[in-house]
């Protein structure tokens, strides 16, 4: 029997598994590194051990470290959660030499499966050799690992040499791996994957499918179980494939296989040998606990001879620090507070008044609603989102509330991985209201900064006072009769308090709550505004040809050769930020000549920090002046 578990992970997968320890009456231990210090799941956790330092290279990627941590707390097993190590097959050998429990499946079945190469094989596909145009477009996908690390899409030819060597850079940074592979791209197909289990004694569900196609950056964002819409036969097929690719392995343990379906077809992808992210959804229509099944078939014992039956329907939402609408890029600072209404399942490595650090991801909540039908959980999940108080960085928040809404969302038949190249424009316009939101702000402050919450009035009416939030400008006076709003048109203040702005727009009365936060940040219920934005492009406040970091991270790598002196064209890659576990391409702010450079790999720097200096082709270079002269 298991009795206490080491979690070889952090954030929201180590508080999950912690919570299901809890109730299983199992003791937990944590690994944190210096940047998790005061992180929940070290708060979660009945002890904990420290990884000296801040990347994931130094601390949760250090197997040693982690087994060494597990003994000293006197844990007699290892959850990897996902990421990471999760699907290290030494790293499943040494715990196991070390005499601990490992709950995953065996070595050997995640050797078959880690490579995707290998994998493809396992199951009769090939992948693509000898690239032709007329094989176009292509994907370069990393033969280890996951999460979009090292994939590119390549449409020009011309172009797959660079993205072989920029996968291949990346896999080898994030998987210590760099072995990559080229497959067809499918675009626009529906990426559903499988969710197996199995036991040591040969029984293997499994537990129905998932619908994943929401993906940025091939990552997944929003999440449903069953996949809607699939034809039986062409899911009895997924059952049958998954469970034969589980056999062939001798998988034990959970684990998923995924697949791209495209004109009615299945096109194996990969099988993770691990749990995935996604996992509540299919928990939630199965009435099941993967993780204390995970324990449950690693302390040996054996699975029902057939899994539950399937009930309803689950949706969850992935809510990121980032900012859809400048590129997806990720955001830091204090997370002020973090609140769901109540009834709904979350999720999260975070609790209000926590900080968003830089060198991990950036998901900040899973959230998760069962109902009976699709439609109700879909509707459901997106009311839980738009009331959801999450204060403090940019989030994706609104986004996913207007993807649930959207008509193709709506339509199983329209689901693909295309959502987002197609519609984010839209999903990324401001909210309606926002101006309204912004008067609230206006008059909050007037009555927590001007002293004039309680009454105070005077005989001849001010002028008119003007404030900008959100680029919404505000115009108030203050006389006899209270405050009153000219700009915009058409607003009547019945009441305002610091906390709370009660306004009648076209004889429609609504609360508006507002928060403000010392750093700048004002909480108008959904909306956010008058922030001091983290990373806008600090370039914008430079000399032409200054490129500047426009995040903090790690300085990964430079372009091949590149040196002072050389010539560069506008938009052209120099080097590569990594924040976040995402890979940010950072590229000349102009043609000219490169006559500074300012990073090396493993550089450590902060938003708005100088990386390199353009001297643009029209600026004249001092040897021109001097020719001129």
């Amino acid at each position: 029997m298991i009795t206490s578990v080491l979690v070889a992970n952090r954030g929201e997968i180590a508080c999950r598994i912690f919570r299901t320890c809890r109730e299983l009456g199992v003791a937990t231990v944590a690994v944190y590194s210096d940047a998790d210090a005061d992180a929940l799941h070290v708060r979660a956790a009945d002890a904990a051990v420290r990884l000296p330092g801040a990347a994931p290279a130094d601390t949760y990627l250090r197997g040693d470290l982690i087994v060494a941590a597990a003994l000293a707390a006197g844990a007699d097993a290892v959850h990897p959660g996902y990421g990471f190590l999760s699907e290290n097959a030494d790293f499943a050998r040494a715990v196991t030499a070390a005499g601990l429990v490992w709950i995953g499946p065996p070595p050997e079945a995640i050797e078959a499966m880690a490579s995707k190469t290998r994998a493809k094989e396992l199951m009769g596909v090939a992948p693509l050799t000898g690239v032709t145009e007329a094989d176009l477009p292509i994907l370069v996908k990393a033969a280890a690992g996951g999460g979009g690390r090292g994939m590119r899409v390549v449409r020009e030819l011309g172009a797959l040499e660079e993205e072989l060597a920029a996968a291949s850079a990346e896999a080898e940074s994030a998987f210590g791996d760099g072995e990559v592979f080229v497959e067809p791209y499918v675009e626009n197909g529906r990426h559903v994957e499988v969710q197996v289990l199995a036991d040591a004694h040969g029984t293997v569900w499994t537990l129905g499918t998932r619908d994943c196609s929401l993906q940025r950056r091939h990552q997944k964002v929003i999440e449903e179980a069953p996949a809607p819409g699939l034809p039986a036969a062409l899911a009895d097929e997924l059952y049958a494939r998954s469970a034969a690719a589980a056999k062939a392995v001798g998988y034990v343990g959970a684990g998923t296989v995924e697949f791209l379906v495209a004109d009615c077809r299945a096109h194996f992808l990969e099988m993770n040998t691990r749990l995935q992210v996604e996992h509540p959804v299919t928990e939630e229509v199965y009435g099941v606990d993967l993780v204390a099944l995970q324990l449950s078939v690693a302390e040996g014992a054996p699975l029902p001879a057939e899994p539950p039956e399937p009930r309803g329907h689950a949706v969850e939402a992935r809510l990121y620090a980032e900012d859809p609408a400048a590129g997806w890029t990720p955001q830091t600072g204090v997370l002020h507070r973090l609140e769901f209404p109540e009834g709904v399942r979350v999720d999260t490595g975070y609790a209000s008044g926590d900080a968003v650090p830089v060198h991990y991801d950036a998901m900040l909540a899973k959230v998760v609603v069962h109902a009976a039908t699709r439609e109700a959980a879909v509707r459901r999940l997106a009311s839980v989102l738009e009331r959801a108080q999450v204060h403090g960085p940019v989030t994706n928040r609104d986004l996913l509330a207007a993807s649930l809404r959207h008509p193709e969302f709506g339509d199983p038949a329209r689901l693909d991985t295309g959502f987002y190249g197609r519609n984010l424009d839209g999903l990324t316009r401001p909210r309606d209201g926002e101006a309204y939101a912004a008067v609230a702000a206006a008059l909050a402050d007037a009555a927590r900064n001007e002293g004039r919450f309680g009454g105070a009035w005077r005989n001849l009416a001010s002028q008119d006072q003007v404030k900008t939030y959100g680029g919404h400008e505000v115009r108030y006076r203050y006389g006899r009769d209270g405050y009153t709003v000219t700009a915009p048109e058409g607003v009547r203040v019945v009441s305002v308090t610091p906390g709370l702005v009660r306004l009648d727009v076209a004889g429609v009365v609504r609360d508006h709550a507002v928060t403000a936060y010392p750093d700048g940040t004002v909480h108008v219920g959904p909306h956010r505004l008058a922030a001091r934005p983290r990373f806008t492009d600090p370039t914008d406040r430079q000399e032409p040809g200054s490129l500047l970091a426009p995040m903090p991270g790690t300085v990964v790598r430079v372009a091949d050769g590149l040196a002072v002196g050389d010539a560069v064209a506008a938009g052209q890659p120099l080097l590569w930020l990594e924040a976040m576990k995402m890979e940010h391409r950072v590229t000349a702010p102009a043609s000219g000549i490169l006559t500074a450079l300012h990073a090396a790999p493993g550089r450590q720097v902060e938003v708005g920090a100088l990386l390199a200096v353009v001297q643009p082709s029209d600026v004249p270079t001092e040897a021109q002046e001097e020719t001129a002269s």
